[in-house]
């Protein structure tokens, strides 16, 4: 039975808004609805509007009536052209809709006056309307005095961002979704265009704040600006003016809300999120939310259910959406990092910047570019990018694929037995080009957990030379490799699946630390380690180190992440000394530099080796990513091979910020900076991922954990999946047989989200 809604104000008069009402009053032609906008009729801030298929698709089965005049208007295009330093690259399939936002608003309020909503254009919400209506949609936009005014219970966060953009317009249709780099004596521009109209297109122009302010936009009147903009990027603009519509240059702000409804009021559109411009979300986000808030109410018998559910069906897809945005948000703000690369290469980072086309959709989308950056990568034909050689020292990886150290808690005194030599050996067996271990500890002391594995003692070196030669006789072509580490403050405590940092309740060992700094309140006190027992400490380095080259592993990986010791030296929130080994940033590294210089004189000169840092601290007054980037230009000084990218885990009180390959863009800057090697880790789950950040070229290797714990052949399968059979994958010989992917059964595609028919 639906919600008991009769009286529904809304606040907003854009197409979110709008077209809320449109639902509603269709839902229940008895419900008295009014929108509040303070703006006449048809002012407008931004030009054209692009929608997906998806979102068109929606509407098309909620008021097809509404579809029906949107494609009557409708430019529709496939075509995405990318010009940087003269040269254009076209990739086809792609399938946009756009139009006029004017055109667009006029169709909803011709729809909400046929079926009786009550539009008041030029006049402000009252602000009682909580008390005199049933329910109130706040679609107020992104500077929502509803939002500001309910603040406390919303919980808004702003973030504003680096660059600074202008919304403007053409008179002539570009043929294409078009981005257009210039190089200019200030700084890196970028313009974002597309067709609107017959005759009309959008143009955005958006460049960092500091070039803005060099280019002398921010002392001159937007219109001459805009004239300066107009000769910058003249040839794409065929030599024609741009146009403003009382357009000022502004920074984006991601707008977050820890809840959207509060009693009977709710927000929909940019008063509840905002997703950066470049993925062209705003508009479909709004009406994607009045579908659902609409549906929720057709659905739920209560207001408060309705409200719950439109929230927690949007709360996931917004969160998302948003992901995507920043990460194409942060592409174009640190655009000039990928000017260099090859033209092609460049074309396709920036078509997958925001992690939503991939590799595998664009290949469907547009084979013939897509094959033509393969081979500009230096892909063999029918080879997908992952299964391409690597080179580290006199180390060749036949592909991109590792996996990650991932600790078992399953040894005994520090010996790896048969639970590690099956493991590793599946891992091995399954394909990937670099298996590691697990962080291996120094010493007794150094130790995570009881159940952690060692390097200490010639019984633990046999075990390992024990796993090593199973890799390379069974699985050959498969490198091993070895991760050191000591845990520092982390140690004496639990196995993880008994309470991951948790202390033992008997047992303990003392654990030290850079700083008297407990972990957490209820881990122990760590001692401060002294000058004698820094030296201890590096010596246990590079017995371990001198072991794991007698032991047969082919890379060694220092662990400098994670809050283990290493680690603990390098970030400020704890490293609190005031000698030699604290205190400014090249003091903070003294330590992690003489053990990597320690164990890089004992390990053989022709085996790489690789360091794991934690990018950032995810904490205030923590390590960031730019300190990240002078973190590996420091051990590449050294003669580092290559920066495995992880990030966090330093402390307890940090905030991450999760998502799909979340961790990539720390190993991107490093790569782009330094011109290291990196390792990308960290949510990264298929293989089109996988192919889609090495062809793109933010990372050269990727590291997969769960992935590899829930199918150690992850590696095969992939081929398999891919249809790939060459010599960047070996399936063993008793294996060959499932070489093929096995048949699986249909799928159905869900159902609409609201259909209500003519």
């Amino acid at each position: 039975m639906p919600t008991p809604v009769r009286r529904i104000a809304i606040i907003g008069g854009g197409p979110g808004g709008l077209y809320a009402a449109a639902l509603l009053k269709r839902l229940d032609p008895g419900r008295d609805i009014t929108v509040w906008e303070r703006n006449a009729p048809d002012d407008t801030f931004g030009f054209g509007v692009v929608l997906s298929d998806e979102t068109l698709g929606g509407i098309e089965h909620a008021d097809p009536k509404v579809y029906a005049a949107l494609c009557e208007d409708f430019v529709r295009w496939d075509d995405i052209d990318i010009v940087h330093r003269g040269l254009r690259h076209t990739s086809g399939g792609h399938g946009f809709a756009a139009l006029g936002r004017r055109r667009l608003l006029a169709i909803l309020h011709t729809r909400c006056r046929a079926l009786g909503v009550d539009l008041r254009f030029g006049t402000e919400a009252p602000a009682d309307l909580a008390r005199t209506h049933d329910l109130v949609v706040a679609a107020d936009g992104v500077n929502s005095t509803t939002r500001q005014r309910l603040g406390h219970v919303f919980r808004p966060h702003v973030t504003p961002h680096h660059c600074r953009y202008i919304w403007l317009a053409a008179d002539f249709p570009f043929d294409a979704f078009r981005f257009e780099i210039a190089e200019t004596e200030h700084g890196v521009m970028q313009l974002h265009g597309y067709p609107y109209a017959p005759d009309s297109s959008t143009v955005i122009i958006e460049m960092r704040e500091e070039v803005w302010k060099a280019a002398g936009f921010d002392e001159v009147p937007a219109q001459e600006s805009t004239e300066n903009c107009a000769k910058i990027f003249a040839e794409a603009l065929r030599g024609r003016p741009l146009r403003s519509n009382n357009s000022t240059w502004t920074t984006f702000r991601t707008v977050v809300n820890a809840h959207w409804s509060h009693g009977n009021t709710v927000l929909l559109g940019d008063a509840a999120h905002t997703a950066h411009f470049s993925i062209g979300s705003g508009t479909k986000l709004a009406v994607e939310d009045a579908l659902a808030l609409a549906a929720c109410l057709e659905e739920q018998p209560s207001l408060e259910g309705a409200l719950a559910a439109y929230e927690a069906e949007r709360k996931p897809v917004v969160a998302s959406t948003q992901r995507a945005a920043r990460a194409s948000l942060e592409w174009f703000e640190n655009l000039g990092l990928y000017l260099d690369q090859p033209p092609r290469q460049f074309a396709f980072n920036l078509l997958t910047r925001s992690r939503r086309v991939t590799h595998d959709n664009l290949r469907l989308r547009d084979p013939r570019f897509t094959g033509a950056v393969e081979r500009e990568f230096g892909c063999p034909p029918g080879t997908p990018p992952m299964f391409t050689p690597f080179r580290l020292r006199g180390l060749t990886l036949r592909n991109r694929v590792v996996v990650s150290p991932m600790d078992m808690y399953s040894a005994t005194d520090g010996v790896p037995g048969d639970f590690h030599l099956v493991h590793l050996g599946a891992r091995a067996l399954g394909g990937a080009g670099l298996v590691m271990t697990e962080m291996v500890c120094v010493s007794p002391e150094g130790r995570i957990t009881p159940g952690c594995t060692g390097l200490y003692s010639g019984r633990q070196a046999e075990a390992w030379k024990r796993i090593t030669d199973f890799v390379h006789t069974r699985s050959p072509g498969t490198a091993i490799g070895l991760q050191l580490g000591h845990s520092g403050r982390k140690g004496s405590t639990k196995l993880m699946w008994e309470g991951i940092d948790d202390p033992l309740p008997e047992g303990n060992w003392p654990v030290v630390a850079p700083s008297p700094i407990p972990y957490k309140p209820f881990n122990q006190t760590p001692r401060e380690l002294g000058r004698a027992q820094l030296t201890d400490i590096r010596e246990q380095f590079t017995a371990a180190a001198w072991r794991a080259a007698r032991a047969g592993f082919d890379l060694l990986e220092l662990h400098c992440a994670h809050g283990y010791l290493l680690s603990g030296f390098l970030s400020p929130l704890t490293n609190r000394r005031t000698d030699a080994y604290g205190g400014s940033f090249a003091k903070r590294l003294r330590f992690p530099l003489e053990v990597f210089d320690a164990v890089r004189e004992v390990w053989p000169q022709e085996r790489p080796m690789t360091v794991r840092i934690s990018a950032t601290d995810w904490a205030e007054g923590g390590n960031t990513a730019e300190d990240a980037v002078e973190i590996a230009r420091a051990f590449a000084a050294h003669g580092v091979d290559a920066i495995d990218v992880s990030t966090g885990q330093v402390v307890a009180e940090e905030h991450p910020e999760y998502g799909r390959s979340y961790q990539t863009p720390y190993a991107d800057r490093i790569r782009h900076e330094t011109g290291l090697p990196v390792i990308a880790v960290g949510a990264i789950s298929s293989w089109d991922d996988v192919n889609s950040l090495i062809l793109a070229g933010r990372t050269d290797l990727c590291a997969l954990a769960r992935p590899h714990l829930y199918d150690p052949h992850w590696t095969l399968h992939a081929a398999a999946e891919q249809g790939y059979d060459g010599p960047g994958v070996v399936w063993p010989d008793p294996y060959r047989a499932g070489s093929r992917r096995p048949q699986t059964g249909r799928t159905d595609a869900p159902k609409p989200r609201l259909t209500l028919g003519t």
